[in-house]
């Protein structure tokens, strides 16, 4: 036995939202599932509630569906609470806090009486609630559930700012956290490089927190935003034309900004709204330009009974983050055998049935005489997508996984106290006193496995552990529409590889003819420039600039340049690097062929003097001139010629110690044979004078010594120089723009500038001795040759000074090249040409006789 009351005949309900309006106040149904034995049923609203002539968002009746159909399939199930019966019950909240708070205390009175806290039937009994398309009706049925513990399954939105689980401790999400949401676009427009973007949010707290959230995240990663608007939650249609205008200024900036991509979040409300507002615009031609739509899961591409005329071309290419779904076996059948009569008790079908085809169920209504009379044979899958879908859509489908999640829970319960079970009436088993707080603790601990296949199993928050879809919105000209599954974000992936996109597949707006949306506040800066902020405007906004020389961008919008390393230089675009020439005098070009044959040449003649030399060696011309030091100058001179050789083609280690100590010790016998020659001529003319006591120093001796010590100087300066910081082989990678330049470096500066110096002191030295013997009395006296080949050599090592160093690479080596040739052949030129000339072409004139008439 147990006792009766007057108001207490009807079972506590669990939520569920559709939408039910008036002059476009959107409202919502809430419907209420429970533990009772007997059929489901709809509750029928009084008729005194009802609007005439209501504007509904008529898609919705999907989501009550969902919950007839799984409550059917858990009461025709034996695996799933055998012997007990689920009920269900619907009451409307209209989106309204006031009625969202009175539909959720009415959960918890009695039927047909408005008296909260009275349950008088305990085969009847509220178990769970499944309420809350939006954040704001969530909350509100959250304030008034959690005080009773009783479990709530918000299928729609919730700001993570609210997920306060003091306040909201019995709530349970089927819809991801929201920030991961707002992560996950943010990798989409850099997926796309989208970095220019407009934002659109609904003017309500949610919108404040969304805004708060996502303007950072998206400076973080480098995107900026064009405008902000903020889109109104709700409206009246006799409102509608003012708040047009009220914001037209913004809505001339959704037009004419040059940003394509257009951020979006609001809920239900403000997304008709925003129809409205596009659609408005179209009537007072401010026509939209083509956009990229990207939208929050709170998108359900869905129209008002009035807006079903409305053009859709506008959001065409769409792509939105939709709460993931799937296709629960038997619903597309299930939908397909609806009908206006298919069960008593739904208060909700006539209504959605007259609005979806446009009919009449009811012919007695005088005021709709111009509308046909349905048959009730009409076909839900005949309407356009945006009015209906005959695939579960992601909000029905958490819908279907609540109700599926409160039976699991319940026959958890019924497994672990099978002992405890009574009977009642002596006729059906049932649960001995349930209290719903006791779902709890197998909620959060559940995970099973839907009709689907998808697995269910929620966080320790209450939080459904599971993605998002990626749809692209591909519309028709007849209102219909197809979602085309384009990605996924996965919050299980590794970091990194959560955004899985077939960017393939995405149909754009027609606009772009299928290429590539960019939306950027300029042009990028192309591979060999880089970005100059614009002062006054956003980070995204900017000049590009040339990349200075030597400095590279290889990639579009680089905000620095940067160098090349050593080995590598920038191309003439400054887009890459690339490698440098190895450069050197090499035997194959032009200027090392030339000098080779000039080295060459030189050698061979002074060779071809030297054999006149030695031939004529007892005629009196080569005796007079001292023909042993002849010898020795002329060794000396070939050696200098060939000595070239070592400064051309590729430096190595050894070329690299042997070129300027080899070059130095040559010359300096050189110039030591002609100072020998010079002091030879003094030495000979003091000794000829009466009573002069030079007579004993006239011979080889004096001359040998002058060569040998004077070599051995330059001699012992290239031991110390290769002992101490011998050259070494260097890869000059900077001198030359585009050219690493192989050469040998001097290793220490002051001993190369020592043996070029000393060099010198010599020749400077023979040129004084020569030009103070130029007018010394002999026929054969070679002071005076000797006195214009070292003001030759001089000029031209003066001459090399200044041009060494101003040249770099290989013209360097040229330089030092032409300068031994230059001067080496000036000593042969102007000592021994004379000699030659007599001797070949003047042979009367090498004679002695002609040498005493001379003399005489």
């Amino acid at each position: 036995m147990h006792s009766q009351c007057d108001i207490c005949d009807n079972p506590l309900p669990i939520a569920h939202e559709f939408y039910h309006s008036g002059d476009l106040v959107i409202g919502q149904i809430v419907a209420h599932i429970l533990m009772m034995h007997g059929s489901p049923s709809f509750l029928e609203l009084p008729k005194e509630t009802l609007i005439k002539e209501p504007i509904s968002v008529i898609k919705y009746y999907q989501y009550l569906l969902a919950l007839v159909f799984a409550v059917k399939e858990m009461n025709e199930s034996p695996n799933i609470l055998p012997n007990i019966t689920l009920g269900f019950h619907i009451l409307n909240g209209y989106y309204l806090p006031r009625m969202m708070y009175k539909v959720t205390l009415s959960l918890l009175t009695a039927h047909q009486s408005f008296v909260p806290n009275f349950m008088c039937d305990p085969q009847k009994k509220l178990i769970a609630a499944i309420g809350g398309l939006v954040s704001e009706t969530t909350a509100n049925m959250a304030a008034i559930l959690s005080i009773y513990n009783i479990p709530q399954f918000s299928y729609g939105s919730f700001s993570p700012v609210q997920d306060d689980k003091m306040l909201f401790s019995s709530l349970y999400q089927m819809v991801p956290n929201e920030d991961y949401q707002f992560r996950g676009i943010v990798h989409l427009l850099q997926y796309f490089r989208w970095t220019w973007i407009g934002l659109i949010s609904v003017d309500n707290d949610n919108g404040d927190r969304f805004l708060q959230s996502v303007v950072p995240l998206l400076s973080q990663n480098k995107i900026c935003y064009s405008f902000v608007l903020r889109m109104p939650k709700r409206t009246y249609e006799d409102e509608a034309f003012l708040m047009f205008y009220k914001f037209q200024a913004q809505y001339l900036v959704l037009v004419k900004s040059k940003a394509t991509v257009y951020f979006v979040y609001g809920e239900a409300p403000s997304l008709h709204i925003l129809r409205m507002l596009l659609s408005l615009g179209e009537l007072v031609s401010l026509p939209l330009p083509g956009k990229i739509w990207v939208v929050t899961s709170h998108w359900e591409f869905e129209s008002l009974s009035i807006e079903k005329i409305w053009d859709t071309e506008a959001f065409h290419g769409a792509i939105s983050f939709a709460v993931h779904s799937n296709q629960p076996p038997g619903f597309q059948k299930f939908l397909q055998n609806i009908r206006p009569s298919w069960a008593t008790g739904d208060g909700f079908i006539q209504e959605f049935w007259e609005q979806a085809f446009s009919c009449l169920l009811m012919p007695y209504k005088k005021k709709e005489e111009s509308k046909t009379i349905c048959t009730g044979e009409e076909k839900l899958e005949s309407l356009p997508g945006i009015l209906f879908e005959m695939s579960m859509t992601g909000h029905s489908y958490n819908v279907y996984n609540a109700a599926y999640a409160v039976a699991h829970a319940l026959h958890d319960i019924y497994v672990s106290r099978y002992r405890y079970r009574r009977l009642v009436d002596g006729r059906e088993m049932a649960f001995q006193n349930v209290p719903p707080w006791q779902l709890h603790q197998f909620l959060r601990s559940m995970s099973f496995n839907n009709s689907a296949g998808d697995t269910v199993h929620f966080k320790e928050n209450g939080e459904l552990v599971e993605g998002f879809d990626i749809i692209n919105w591909v519309t028709f000209p007849n209102s219909s529409f197809v979602r085309v599954k384009v990605g996924q974000l996965d919050p299980r992936a590794p970091e990194g590889k959560d955004l899985m996109l077939n960017d393939d597949l995405i149909v754009w707006h027609r606009s772009f003819n299928q290429v590539l949306p960019i939306s950027v506040c300029n042009d990028p800066c192309h591979p060999g420039s880089s970005r100059k902020k614009k002062e006054g405007e956003k980070f995204c906004c900017y000049d590009c600039v040339p990349c200075p020389q030597g400095m590279i961008s290889e990639q579009e919008d680089v905000d620095a340049c940067v160098k090349c390393p050593e080995e590598l230089y920038p191309n003439h675009y400054q887009s890459q690097c690339i490698p440098k020439d190895v450069s050197y005098l090499s035997y194959k070009e032009m200027l090392g062929i030339v000098l080779i044959i000039l080295a060459t040449s030189f050698s061979l003649l002074t060779a071809f003097v030297l054999g006149i030399i030695i031939k004529n060696r007892a005629t009196p011309i080569v005796k007079a001139s001292n023909r042993h030091l002849t010898y020795v100058l002329l060794i000396s001179l070939i050696l200098c010629f060939l000595c070239s050789f070592l400064f051309i083609g590729q430096p190595a280690k050894v070329t690299c110690l042997i070129q300027q100590t080899a070059f130095g010790t040559t010359f300096s016998v050189a110039l030591s044979s002609v100072l020998a020659k010079t002091i030879t001529v003094v030495l000979a003319f003091v000794a000829t004078k009466p009573g002069s006591g030079m007579r004993n120093w006239v011979g080889k001796r004096v001359a040998n010594l002058v060569v040998f010590c004077c070599s051995f100087i330059q001699a012992a300066i290239c031991i110390i120089w290769l002992s101490t910081s011998p050259p070494f082989l260097y890869m000059d990678m900077q001198s030359l723009n585009g050219e690493i330049i192989l050469e040998c470096r001097a290793g220490s500066a002051a001993m190369f500038y020592c043996a070029l110096g000393y060099l010198g002191f010599l020749a400077v030295v023979s040129f004084i001795v020569a030009f103070l013997a130029r007018k010394l009395p002999d026929s054969f006296n070679e002071a005076k040759f000797i006195t214009f080949s070292m003001l030759v050599f001089c000029s031209v090592w003066l001459c090399f000074i200044p041009t060494y160093f101003s040249t770099k690479g290989k013209y360097m080596v040229a330089v030092e090249i032409f300068s031994i040739l230059a001067s080496s052949a000036g000593l042969l030129v102007c000592i021994f040409s004379p000699k030659c000339y007599i001797i070949i072409l003047r042979p009367e004139l090498n004679n002695k006789l002609q040498l005493i008439k001379r003399k005489n």
